[in-house]
């Protein structure tokens, strides 16, 4: 789409009356909405002003951009106006605007405009198309100028899109990512000043537009090993844990367009301290692309479980709350009912535990297909929800949900460019939703809610040794990798048996995850000499974390020494799972440790820490035992 199709005679004003900002904004909101492309001329003003309280959008240069992306638009549309004289317009170089560009964008619908917009945002980085424009005296005469300089932007636009990164590994390769609020202006004309700037210095240069439309000109994992630094300019925030130990710059997206030269500096100085990530996330498609398939499946699903917990230990939390008021307290037909209760009841069960599936498949699709694929694993998640399939169909939810929208995004990959903005806004979600819904109700609900239903009849009809042994190893296997792929299976299996109402597995879990760290401590007391002082300065932490069910508070133990730590805990922490299903123990709760086995089953309490304190000690003497009374290895810190 040309710029010219947004801006057009009946969007001019070539001469503004207004003196201040707030006029200006008045009366370029007033041209649109004479031009019939608003259907609310206030809201629209008020979408303005919202976003000048975020940062202004006089980018300097004498150059103003007001927008906005709002349901008082009807009509993409992009308003002119100019001040021979200038308005204070809270730039950013402190000096007056006289050239203005208001933006008008819808808030659903086609975003067919976006690419308009983009390239206007690197036309008015030309300082020649700016003298020409505060020169021009007639609305012909601005278009012609604009649908000259669209021209030129739209050959080298794709100049943009192309860097190659340098042969030369010597040669200094800068990445950047722009990114702001409504995606329209700041995002792109921080992109243009960078690539120009890069190109004046002489330094190769890509850039990733986290615009309105998507990302666009995405990093790849050999763009960021290959860099010599990156700059993010953004106001919203964009993945960085892909940067982890690169020169990361991050500054405001207004940085980026005000004072690119220092930026790409920074970016090029070896010196800097690297950044460090907050974990090591890997999100991108090239490194998926050579993993294994268990290991993709893992990736994918351990998204969705970690999104999904907060809604479980909020849930679960609340939910012991009510057990510690009453037993049946949030039944108004119970004696034991309170009104509190009740209302805690209907927040922690029927709303936090209701969207545990539905977020539980929405991030596994997210997790494969990006944004486009959330909506649909929603959808697939709270059919699985509602149609009895459990946890078992949202797993299904959420990889069919995932692969399908990667699948849609193939098949339109061809699509014509003035469709290009059809796709996350309309062909997407409707497809990818529409489809996975058929595909749950009609193909696989029914199944998936068969076999949930034997698993937990199965779960329910344990008694005797079976229970015992499904004790043990649940038990076990939260403390073989301590928060790693087998502790997450055991805990994910033993939430969703909780959410179908069988308390024993997650009863056996929280047993087993509580003892790896009581363990250490009752080890470092029991064998005090093999133990530095420095580590036994850990005595007490690790005793308040397993009483809070941290199983992590053992891992530096394990990393420094795994063939004794790890087989020791697995064997007490089995010990413990088993004992405590055989006193008929049944926590309601998935997290909280001692808070929640006093509140949620005071009656088999006493018995649930005699468990815990008997796994403890096995796994302490044992683990002491194999400990030898030369060890030098020191705690991983």
């Amino acid at each position: 789409m040309r710029i010219t199709e947004l801006l057009t005679k009946e969007t001019i004003a070539m001469d503004l009356t207004a003196t201040d900002k707030t006029s200006a904004i008045k009366e370029l909101a007033s041209q649109l909405n004479q031009a019939g492309k608003l259907n609310d001329v206030s809201a629209f003003i008020e979408g303005i002003e919202n976003r000048e309280r975020q940062s202004s959008t006089g980018i300097g240069e004498g150059i103003a951009i007001p927008h906005a992306k709002v349901a008082a638009v009807d009509h993409p549309a992009i308003a002119f106006g100019k001040s021979k004289v200038g308005i204070d317009y809270d730039s950013l170089d402190m000096q007056p605007a006289h050239l203005f560009f208001m933006i008008a964008a819808p808030e659903t619908g086609a975003q067919t405009h976006l690419d308009a917009l983009a390239k206007l945002s690197g036309v008015l980085m030309d300082e020649a198309v700016r003298a020409r424009l505060l020169d021009a005296t007639t609305p012909e005469e601005v278009l012609a100028i604009i649908n000259e300089a669209d021209d030129e932007a739209t050959d080298e636009n794709s100049d943009i899109q192309e860097t190659v990164a340098p042969s030369n590994s010597e040669e200094p390769y800068v990445l950047a990512v722009t990114a702001c609020p409504t995606g329209i202006a700041h995002t792109f004309m921080a992109r243009d000043a960078l690539k120009k700037q890069a190109d004046q210095m002489g330094v190769k240069m890509k850039v990733e537009t986290n615009g309105a439309g998507g990302i666009k000109n995405k990093l790849t994992d050999e763009d960021i090993a290959r860099a010599t630094g990156i700059i993010v300019a953004a106001d919203v925030h964009v993945e960085m844990n892909r940067f982890d130990g690169k020169n990361v710059v991050q500054v405001p997206v207004a940085d980026g367009i005000k004072r690119p030269e220092a930026l790409i500096q920074s970016a090029m100085d070896s010196n800097r301290k690297p950044f460090v990530a907050e974990g090591r996330h890997d999100n991108s498609e090239s490194k998926e692309e050579k993993l294994g398939i268990g290991k993709t499946i893992y990736k994918h699903l351990m998204n969705g479980v970690s999104n999904m917990l907060p809604l479980v230990i909020a849930g679960g939390i609340l939910m012991a709350i009510v057990f510690m008021i009453g037993l049946n307290a949030f039944d108004p037909k119970s004696s034991d009912y309170h009104p509190f209760a009740a209302t805690l009841w209907e927040i922690g069960n029927k709303s936090a535990f209701a969207l545990i599936v539905p977020i539980l498949a929405g991030y596994i699709a997210r997790s494969i297909a990006d944004k486009p694929g959330f909506a649909a694993g929603l959808v697939g998640g709270m059919l699985a929800e509602t149609g009895g399939s459990g946890f078992i169909g949202g797993i299904i939810a959420g990889f069919l949900a995932g692969y399908l929208t990667q699948g849609i995004k193939a098949l339109t990959k061809n699509f014509p460019p003035m469709l290009e903005g059809l796709k996350p806004t309309l062909i997407y979600p409707i497809f990818s939703v529409l489809i996975t819904g058929l595909l749950m109700i009609y193909v696989f609900n029914t199944p998936a809610a068969w076999l949930n239903e034997a698993l937990q009849n199965g779960l329910n009809g344990l008694s005797g040794s079976n229970i015992v042994i499904l004790g043990i190893v649940i038990g076990a296997m939260m403390a073989i990798d301590m928060g790693g792929p087998f502790n997450k299976a055991a805990y994910v299996f033993s939430t969703a048996a909780l959410t179908a109402g069988n308390a024993a597995p997650i009863t056996a879990a929280m047993v087993g995850g509580m003892v790896p760290p009581i363990a250490i401590a009752f080890a470092m007391i029991i064998f005090k000499r093999k133990f530095t002082k420095a580590q036994r300065g850990s005595i007490i932490p690790n005793f308040v974390m397993g009483a809070s069910f941290i199983t992590e508070g053992a891992i530096p133990f394990a990393a420094a020494d795994p063939l004794r730590v790890i087989p020791s805990m697995m064997f007490g922490s089995g010990i413990a799972g088993g004992l405590a299903l055989l006193f008929g123990s049944r926590i309601q709760a998935p997290h909280g440790g001692l808070v929640v086995i006093f509140g949620t089953d005071i009656s088999h309490a006493l018995f649930t820490i005699i468990a815990i304190l008997i796994g403890a000690l096995v796994s302490a003497v044992l683990y002491g035992m194999l400990k030898k009374n030369t060890e030098t290895v020191q705690v991983t810190k």
